[in-house]
């Protein structure tokens, strides 16, 4: 759009001028255009009743300026908005400690269940660890991918938020089943940006493991009582039963032994160990050695493993080390050197920023933890949207400000430049009326929207403020204002019209790729609507009372004083 504009200005500039010349030098007979003709003389009526009593625009000015205010409130706020892949990426946790042979039966039964719907053209399922190892899963995870088929086949009326609808419960039905939605692009950036594949993540650091993790489960229960947190569920899988083998160190010296012959057992006999190296041309593999699967296989047999002490003599495992079963962390954690667990959650039917305000004040009330042991820390998606609000805080005034200065060098008067100016806020109106109607949210997007809306409807106030300027060299205040507004009448519309027009299909557009320009364009369409109405009545009320108070000695035609 930056590129765009800066061809428009150079057009504008140096085409234009010369375009105009090569038409007007030999003028040809105006055609008249009846229907605007007609218009124009409503127009030129409807504004001198306006102007018969000026401050009767002050009410109606006050009460957008407070809409303004309270739609900016109350619409919701995101980063950007959902972006369509076409396609649907499934996060699936099943019953942990599960054999790969139950993945694979439960693997065919949820590949059933998906591709039963006739939208779905295929269901891949990845179950454990993705082939680069970034993530520690095990045979308990699926990663599915689901394609779609293009939205156009789909039955008349129906969307994908109501096939993930149907999905959802399809999924709630199966036991064992625990599904998170995202998308193949987003789900990586997400994994990037949270640390989990979800939109946002809820950090709970704390050394206790069982304590940690008690926290966590609190924080899922709290957050589903929350409207349009879905998908909750603890990132890392819970503890599984493992064996531990203990050492008696006394006992272990007792027989002449060392710590390190026990651990040499353990690691030959259950991890296995490389004793050499098979060179193949280029390629090395290593020999490794490890006990046989039926003597390791059980605690008792692992009792029963022999250590040999430097007399010779044979020392059973369970004399020096204890053997147990018992449950333990599968998975542990770290950021910032610092042990962790992950709640992590998306966000459906509602906006980033009012979820997560409520889900915080939520889990601060009602989850119980020391405050100087554990920590508790959200991250996802709202950082990026807080740290372009950040951008938008410090660019928008600066390009209002720049736009002021233009303005004023332009008329060469304060006052005439910050009526201009106070557009802003009423266009802002009808944008954010636009953006509550249609259920969408302020994001990135629609913010660049504004700005596009905020210098259509200045310039269009420059239109008309300009040409009234001009006429009041030749006319007194009243009738130059009433005049420069009917003689304006056509340039505003053409600038509202084309801008809207151009950019309506792209308000209404469902197709994959549109979920960006939709805000922007609904923006702006709908709020020139409403600056147009704006600069016509309410631009030249506003002008007249302010220059009848104050810039009586600025021309020399006499003012009039008019009762307002």
């Amino acid at each position: 759009m930056g590129y765009a504009l800066l061809g428009a200005l150079a057009v504008a500039l140096l085409l234009i001028p010369g375009l105009a010349y090569y038409m007007y030098k030999n003028p040809k007979p105006i055609k008249k255009n009846k229907w605007l003709e007609r218009l124009t003389a409503n127009y030129h009526s409807r504004i001198g009743k306006v102007l018969n009593k000026p401050k009767q625009v002050i009410p109606i000015l006050i009460a957008i300026l407070v809409g303004a205010g309270v739609l900016s409130a109350v619409v919701g706020k995101d980063f950007l908005p959902e972006l369509d892949e076409g396609s649907i990426w499934l996060q699936v946790q099943l019953p942990p400690g599960i054999s790969f042979e139950k993945a694979k039966e439960m693997s065919d039964t949820f590949r059933q269940h998906t591709i039963k719907y006739e939208e779905v053209t295929y269901v891949m399922v990845q179950a454990g660890r993705n082939d680069d190892g970034t993530d520690p899963w095990t045979t308990s995870h699926f990663e599915v991918s689901v394609g779609l088929k293009p939205y156009k086949e789909w039955p008349r009326g129906r969307v994908k938020a109501d096939l993930i609808d149907d999905l959802t419960k399809e999924y709630a039905a199966m036991p064992g089943y625990n599904v998170g939605f995202s998308q193949p692009m987003i789900d990586g950036v997400m994994d990037k940006i949270a640390g989990a594949h979800s939109e946002l993540v809820v950090k709970v650091f704390g050394n206790d493991f069982k304590e940690t993790r008690r926290i966590a489960e609190d924080i899922v229960v709290v957050l589903d009582d929350v409207q349009g947190a879905v998908d909750i569920a603890i990132d890392q899988a819970p503890p599984l039963p493992q064996v531990q083998i203990i050492p008696d160190r006394e006992a272990i010296a007792q027989y002449g032994l060392q710590t390190a012959d026990v651990a040499e057992l353990i690691e030959v006999a259950i991890g296995g160990k490389a004793i050499s190296s098979v060179f193949i041309e280029n390629r090395v593999y290593d020999v490794t050695a490890r006990y046989i699967e039926d003597s390791r296989n059980t605690p008792e047999k692992l009792e029963s493993l022999m250590l040999t002490s430097s007399s010779g003599a044979k020392i059973p495992l369970s004399q020096v080390a204890e053997v147990v079963v018992a449950t333990g962390e599968s998975t542990i954690t770290r950021e910032m050197n610092k042990r962790h667990l992950t709640v992590k959650l998306n966000v459906r039917n509602r906006d980033l920023t009012s979820l997560l305000s409520e889900a915080q004040n939520a889990i601060e009330e009602k989850v119980s933890y020391d405050h100087d042991k554990y920590n508790i820390e959200w991250g996802g998606q709202f950082e990026n949207k807080e740290r372009a609000y950040a951008r938008l805080g410090v660019v928008m005034p600066i390009t209002l400000a720049f736009m002021f200065l233009l303005l004023y060098g332009a008329f060469g008067k304060l006052r005439q430049a910050a009526l201009l100016i106070s557009i802003v806020p009423l266009a802002l109106f009808g944008g954010m009326l636009a953006l509550n109607i249609r259920g969408m949210t302020l994001n990135v997007s629609s913010a660049v929207g504004f700005i596009a809306l905020f210098g259509v409807a200045i310039q269009n106030g420059v239109i008309m403020i300009s040409h009234i300027n001009d006429l009041r060299k030749k006319f007194d205040l009243r009738t130059s204002v009433q005049i420069g507004a009917k003689e304006r009448l056509r340039p505003v519309l053409m600038t509202a019209t084309v801008a809207s027009l151009g950019l309506f299909p792209a308000s209404l557009a469902t197709g994959i790729g549109s979920d960006v320009q939709r805000p922007l364009a609904t923006v702006i369409v709908y709020g020139l609507m409403f600056s147009t109405v704006i600069t016509l009545y309410i631009l030249p009320a506003m002008y007249y009372i302010i220059e009848n108070r104050w810039g009586k000695e600025d021309y020399n035609i006499k003012i009039d004083s008019h009762d307002e």
